[in-house]
C-alpha cells in the first residue's frame, strides 16, 4: 500500500487520525446497513416463496373450478356468462424505504358490478372460479412487489459490500500505514532534536571554562 507523501507534521498527523476515525466509523455504519438489508432481503425471500406457492395453488383451484363449470354449463353457456361479467380491477403503486432503498407496494382491488349474469342455469362453480381468479390476481401483484424488492435490495447489498471492501482493504490500511509512518518520523525528529539540544547545552556549559 502506498504511503501518502505528506510532510511529517503534527497538523497532518491530526488530520490523518481524523480521517482514519471517520473511515472506521463509515465501515461500521456500512456493516450495520448491510445487516439490515440482508435481514430484510431474507424476510422478503421467505414471503415470496410463500406467495408463489399460494398463487400456484389458487390458480390450480381456479382452473379446476372453471373446468367443472364448463362441464355443467357447456362451452356456449359459459361463453355467454363470461361476456356478461363486469369486474373492474385497479392496481395502485406506492413505495416505502429501507435504508434508502425504494421498495414498491402493490395494492390490487377488484370491484364487481352485479348482476353480470343470470343465476338461472348458472353453476356455483363459476362464482367459485371467479373468486379464485381474483385472489390469484391479488397474489400476483404482491409477488411482483416482492420480486422487485428482492432485486433492489440485492443490488444495494452488493453496492454496500463493495464500499465496505474498499474501506477495509484500501482506505483504512492506507491511512493507518500513513499515520504510523508520520508518527515514527515525528518521534525520530523529536529524538534528534533532544540529542541536538543536549549537545548545544553541553557546549554552552563548556564555553566559560574554555574562556577561563
Amino acid at each position: 500500500m502506498a504511503v501518502r507523501n505528506l510532510a511529517p507534521t503534527k497538523t497532518n498527523l491530526l488530520e490523518l487520525n481524523r480521517q482514519l476515525s471517520f473511515a472506521k466509523l463509515g465501515h461500521e455504519l456500512l456493516d450495520q446497513k448491510r445487516n439490515i438489508l440482508v435481514n430484510e432481503l431474507l424476510r422478503i425471500v421467505d414471503q415470496a416463496e410463500e406467495q408463489l406457492s399460494a398463487m400456484n395453488e389458487t390458480l390450480s383451484l381456479a382452473f379446476s373450478q372453471l373446468i367443472e363449470a364448463t362441464k355443467r354449463t357447456g362451452t356456449v353457456g359459459l361463453g355467454q356468462i363470461a361476456a356478461a361479467i363486469d369486474i373492474e380491477t385497479e392496481v395502485r403503486l406506492n413505495q416505502r424505504r429501507v435504508m434508502g432503498v425504494q421498495i414498491p407496494i402493490v395494492e390490487t382491488e377488484s370491484r364487481e358490478h352485479p348482476p353480470y349474469f343470470s343465476s338461472i342455469g348458472a353453476s356455483v362453480w363459476i362464482d367459485a372460479s371467479i373468486a379464485q381468479f381474483k385472489k390469484s390476481l391479488e397474489l400476483a401483484g404482491t409477488l411482483a412487489e416482492l420480486k422487485i424488492s428482492m432485486v433492489r435490495l440485492a443490488k444495494e447489498v452488493r453496492k454496500t459490500m463493495r464500499k465496505m471492501n474498499a474501506l477495509e482493504k484500501i482506505a483504512i490500511p492506507d491511512l493507518a500505514e500513513t499515520v504510523q509512518t508520520i508518527s515514527e518520523r515525528l518521534e525520530e525528529a523529536e529524538r534528534e532534536m533532544f540529542v541536538l539540544m543536549k549537545s548545544v547545552k553541553a557546549r554552552l556549559a563548556a564555553a566559560p571554562r574554555e574562556e577561563r
